[in-house]
């Protein structure tokens, strides 16, 4: 449990670093191509295009933020294997609190009392969860639920990425959502991969969740991407944490038999609908509050030579 715990903090960590990092190199580079006078960065509807998402993927910002989340994938994977989803999972989305303490430095982003009440909120809702969570269940799931996993984070995220492309600048918080789904298949999908322990090439390769952890972890990082480019990184980062709890942690207590501490089961459910409320709380009062990504180059144009 132990191990799994500081894992998991680690994995947020890395995770929190890595979204600033790459909001910043997101934003350099909408202002660098706004400086050259580009008209090809955005969409019709107002929502970035492919080619802006990609040289913004080739700051050196962004690869450095990319690169700690994949440390983080790796941290977080194995966390999801060592404790239960609904506890690995809240923990790891607390890198929304490292999120937003960095983005006032690097993003120049100045916080509201709400938006430190619902961290505040969230950080008292993780200490609730680790108290209650008890040792978690078991790896397998019938192969049917890995093929289901499969084809509902492709069509998720393959239908939700073109409607957020058609919302445009108003699609941040969705893009958010539908990365934090991603990582949550991610999650799921490395706790009841086969081939794993013990290891087997074979049955790994063939095991429809090692594509599922794939898909949800290469479109996860697409989406945010593209919500990082068009919204406040705290709300984008927020409505991640959301889908990235709620969906393993339900996987986790009705599929794969997580649990609580016995007579603790009713703390780890108001720990976990806290943490999602907090969450949801600062995606909309951060959302509420900041605008584009023009706004902290105003407050802080030294990141401009960044």
């Amino acid at each position: 449990m132990i191990i799994g715990l500081v894992t998991a903090v680690a994995a947020s960590a890395c995770y929190g670093t890595g979204s600033v990092l790459q909001a910043v190199g997101s934003r350099r580079s909408a202002r660098e191509e706004a400086a050259k006078g580009v008209t090809t960065s955005t969409t019709e509807h107002g929502g970035p295009s492919l080619s802006s998402t990609a040289k913004a993927a080739v700051t050196w910002e962004f690869m450095i933020g990319t690169v700690l989340d994949l440390i983080g994938f790796a941290l977080g994977a194995l966390a999801a294997r060592l404790l239960p989803l609904f506890l690995s999972q809240t923990i790891i989305s607390a890198n929304l609190v490292i999120t937003a303490v960095l983005s006032i430095k690097l993003l120049g982003i100045r916080l509201k009392q709400l938006e430190w009440a619902s961290i505040g909120v969230l950080c008292s809702a993780l200490v609730l969860l680790a108290v209650s969570a008890g040792p978690e269940g078991g790896h397998h799931a019938d192969m049917s639920f890995h093929w289901w996993l499969l084809i509902s984070i492709t069509v998720l995220l393959v239908g939700g990425g073109l409607l957020v492309r058609r919302m445009g600048a108003n699609g941040a918080i969705l893009a958010g959502l539908l990365s934090g789904l991603g990582f949550g298949a991610l999650g799921v999908g490395v706790r009841v991969l086969n081939g794993v322990s013990p290891f087997e090439l074979g049955p790994l390769l063939s095991d429809p969740a090692l594509y599922a952890v794939l898909v949800g972890g290469l479109g996860g990082m697409y989406v945010h991407t593209v919500a990082l480019q068009i919204g406040s990184v705290n709300g984008a980062t927020a409505a991640l944490v959301v889908g990235e709890t709620v969906l393993p942690g339900a996987v986790g207590v009705i599929w794969l038999g997580d649990s609580s501490k016995s007579g603790l089961a009713w703390l780890g459910v108001v720990g976990f609908l806290l943490a999602v409320v907090s969450a949801v709380g600062v995606a909309y009062f951060g959302q509420e509050g900041h605008g584009g990504p023009a706004e902290p180059a105003a407050d802080h144009p030294e990141l401009a030579h960044k």
